[in-house]
């Protein structure tokens, strides 16, 4: 351990000149876990640190960038993804908590290259905007409409409390619901 408090057991140092230069390295393969789980309908299996975060694995190993990150802290809502049918701020997930789930981002929602029933109603509302904060308010939308197939309104602005959006203000947002859960599909 450095005075600073830097752990130097994963740090190694390279000389370049008369300049020194720290260098992270990749966990070793014994400090790896290996997790298996079903992302989008599909069984996965990777490896992983022990504390990577979920929102990382997503975006990092497997490329869905849908999942967004915002605060990191578990306010706004960006990186909610759908988790055993319940939403999920994927920020505060670890890696390992996704062993043996059937975890479903906002990727896995198109219908054989179309839009699902929530996306098209997000898009004919303007609940769209700027489009940062949507995918996390689709899929906290997507789990409230799979517990509750026709909620009231008081429940969806109590589902989507977890979501801040900046732009559309969220009349139009809970319009998209509200015709979705009429429309039968989500």
């Amino acid at each position: 351990m450095c005075l600073n408090g830097t752990n130097t057991a994963n740090i190694t140092e390279r000389r370049s000149g008369d300049s020194s230069v720290a260098k992270r390295q990749r966990p070793s393969r014994r400090s790896l876990m290996k997790i298996s789980f079903k992302l989008n309908n599909k069984p996965r299996e990777t490896e992983i640190p022990g504390a990577k975060r979920f929102l990382d694995v997503l975006r990092e190993d497997f490329g869905l960038l849908g999942t967004k990150e915002g605060c990191g802290e578990g306010e706004c809502g960006a990186c909610t993804i759908i988790v055993d049918g319940k939403a999920i701020n994927s920020c505060l997930m670890l890696a390992c908590q996704a062993e043996g789930k059937d975890i479903l981002t906002i990727e896995g929602l198109d219908e054989c290259g179309e839009l699902s029933a929530i996306q098209h109603n997000f898009v004919k509302n303007g609940a769209i905007q700027c489009g940062y904060c949507t995918p996390g308010m689709i899929m906290s939308a997507k789990a409230l409409l799979l517990e509750c197939p026709n909620p009231t309104e008081s429940q969806i602005r109590v589902a989507l409390s977890g979501n801040i959006c900046r732009c559309s203000g969220y009349s139009q947002i809970v319009a998209a619901v509200k015709d979705t859960a009429k429309g039968g599909e989500s």
